[in-house]
């Protein structure tokens, strides 16, 4: 194995496991480069004990004070930049463009955290004669987060440099496909200074996860993965009594107007459903092409060509889930749709093991096929065409998903149309992959997100917080009144 085997980190020190390990493999060649415990309740209990007892004096530091750290965690992301781009790489399968834009946003949300000193401040109004009132934010406690595979290192930032500078302690159990990003970060975290026990890392599997949605001092947890996934982990940690906010899936739609800019759209689209090989919750997955966009769609084609697996296009992340994607293309081609660029059974010179499924364009699929309702997580488009704008919106709204939506127009009215009557928590137009921008928050709706606000933020100020407000007299001479 090219890395030693992975450990718990708890309170600074390399933890035990239970005994239990699971091979880490390379998507890139197939090879296991490491492995990762499958850590029991009892190893859950020992990082909630770390980050309870740690949590006192690191909620008594002053905001600005822990914002320092991440000050520096920044620095050591942008000195540690290429290593950390190869580790996702490695590990994840993205190309080593698509790892270092992904240690990009990493940067972007650690200095997000250190703006929280101007952001999370105090109110204090006088309310009545002699009466004054104050609202402070505090934190919660112990949190945790539960991460994906898809973004080893961009999602565990999505939460932990708020939470944590917020005053909270943390226990993040990252995905057992992808946990050696997230013990670099850990000692990244460490050499800026994180005190031991704010910060633990816990691997493993479901048992893993259920020992955190039970655990009785955990306060809040987030957690990014599927929806089927989400709604579990929903269910069963507010069944306890937790604040959770648990992001889903997603079936994005991109509406497509015969007044669009057809060499804009067609790269845009084609970007979008192969970028991180279809494997990010904001990828394109069905295109709802308006009335007569074949020219588009012949671009489209041209466009997905040059993406070449091994080259501009990265792994997938298991053999089972490369098997699951070319099940649904078989599957629609045997229901009547028409596979206009087949990425089935690409293999790459060299790496003839490793995880591989080119671009893939589908069309002629009808509502009611799977991919067209359910999430494929591959660089697969699935092309459904409608003769007017309101039967693409229908098909919009009809997903049990609403991550994002985008339209591609000219027309500034049929966008605002568009962006007023989809349902989904993100909107793009002309824009294949419409993430919002720090301050912007990140976040869906209807089953692609269970709990309120969003993950990242200003929105995600009051969910890793509690508002404590405090009223004051100290004028014996004021008349008094009902408010004093």
């Amino acid at each position: 194995m090219k890395y030693a085997t992975i450990s718990n980190i708890v309170k600074g020190e390399y933890g035990r496991s239970n005994g239990r390990f699971l091979d880490v493999f390379s998507p890139l060649n197939g090879e296991v480069i490491s492995q990762v415990p499958l850590s029991s309740a009892d190893v859950v209990d020992e990082a909630v004990a770390a980050a309870k007892q740690a949590f006192p004096s690191w909620a008594d530091l002053p905001l600005k004070e822990r914002a320092q750290i991440f000050y520096r965690y920044r620095h050591l992301l942008e000195k540690h930049f290429e290593e950390l781009a190869a580790l996702i790489s490695e590990e994840n399968g993205k190309t080593i463009g698509e790892a270092r834009a992904e240690v990009s946003v990493s940067i972007e949300m650690a200095e997000f955290a250190t703006s929280l000193p101007q952001l999370c401040v105090g109110e204090i109004e006088i309310v009545s004669r002699g009466v004054e009132c104050r609202s402070e934010r505090h934190p919660l406690g112990v949190v945790a987060s539960i991460t994906p595979f898809n973004f080893p290192n961009m999602v565990p930032n999505w939460t932990l440099p708020n939470a944590i500078t917020l005053g909270n302690t943390m226990i993040l159990k990252p995905s057992e496909q992808t946990p050696l990003s997230t013990n670099r970060i850990a000692e990244l975290l460490a050499e800026a200074g994180l005190p031991e026990g704010v910060f633990n890392v816990v691997h493993g599997d479901r048992k893993a996860v259920e020992a955190i949605c039970d655990h009785r001092d955990i306060q809040a947890i987030s957690s990014v993965g599927s929806t089927r996934v989400a709604k579990i982990i929903y269910k069963r940690a507010s069944a306890n009594l937790k604040r959770v906010l648990s992001l889903g899936g997603a079936k994005n739609h991109l509406i497509v107007l015969p007044d669009a800019n057809e060499d804009m759209t067609a790269s845009d689209v084609a970007a979008s459903m192969t970028g991180c090989a279809g494997q990010r919750c904001m990828a394109a997955s069905a295109m709802v092409a308006v009335g007569k966009v074949d020219s588009i769609i012949d671009k489209l084609c041209e466009e997905t060509k040059k993406i070449i697996p091994g080259k501009n296009l990265g792994a997938i992340i298991s053999k089972q889930a490369k098997e699951r994607i070319e099940g649904y293309i078989t599957e629609a081609e045997e229901q009547g749709a028409k596979i206009l660029v087949d990425g089935r059974g690409a293999r790459v010179k060299g790496k003839e093991n490793g995880y591989y499924v080119g671009p893939t364009v589908i069309d002629f699929v009808t509502p009611d096929m799977k991919i067209a309702q359910e999430e494929v997580f591959g660089p697969v488009l699935a092309i459904l065409r409608t003769s007017t704008l309101d039967e693409a919106i229908e098909i919009e709204n009809n997903s049990a998903y609403g991550n994002a939506a985008s339209v591609f127009t000219q027309s500034g009215g049929l966008a605002n149309y568009v962006a007023e009557h989809a349902s989904a928590g993100m909107i793009g137009v002309n824009i294949g992959v419409p993430v919002p921008r720090e301050p912007f928050s990140f976040g869906g709706w209807n089953e692609s997100k269970f709990g309120t606000g969003d993950i990242t933020g200003k929105s995600s100020i009051e969910f890793w917080t509690k508002l404590k407000k405090t009223t004051t007299k100290w004028n014996p001479e004021a008349r008094t009144n009902w408010m004093s």
